[in-house]
């Protein structure tokens, strides 16, 4: 059956629900930041890359369902080819590395300053995907 046309989004609609997801996952790293939740503040603070990632591949088109092939795809696509910065590609894998031992592991304690810094990348991540993706939308 075929959708009425007021529920298919553009692409444009797709970039930019993701790039609102990723601000409102790094609003949420703050909140959590602030309130001492370190463990809590790590895993929302990579979802804003994460969603920031996910706007990245929707301008041209792609979706990834594991976050593995995202953000390897990510590295090939746009790291590797220097679109985006090598540092930045390293800053990404440090955060999803801390994401996942502050979610899995449990005997990992998450400090405020490393918190801290997972909040400064998802910043400055999601503000390169966002002139990224209005340039390109």
């Amino acid at each position: 059956m075929e959708q009425p046309k007021e529920t298919i989004g553009t692409k444009k609609d797709l970039v930019l629900y993701r790039l609102q997801t990723a601000r409102s996952d790094l609003k949420s790293a703050r909140i959590l930041l602030e309130a001492g939740e370190y463990r809590g503040a790590n895993n929302r603070a990579y979802y804003a890359i994460f969603h920031a990632i996910n706007a990245v591949h929707a301008v041209s088109g792609k979706a990834y369902k594991r976050h593995k092939d995202a953000i390897g795809s990510f590295n090939k696509d746009y790291v590797k080819t220097e679109i985006f910065p090598r540092e930045i590609g390293r800053k990404i894998a440090e955060a999803e590395e801390i994401r996942h031992v502050s979610d899995y592991d449990d005997f990992y304690i998450a400090s405020r300053e490393e918190s801290q810094r997972q909040v400064a990348v998802a910043e400055e991540f999601l503000q390169m995907a966002e002139q990224y993706c209005m340039a390109h939308i």
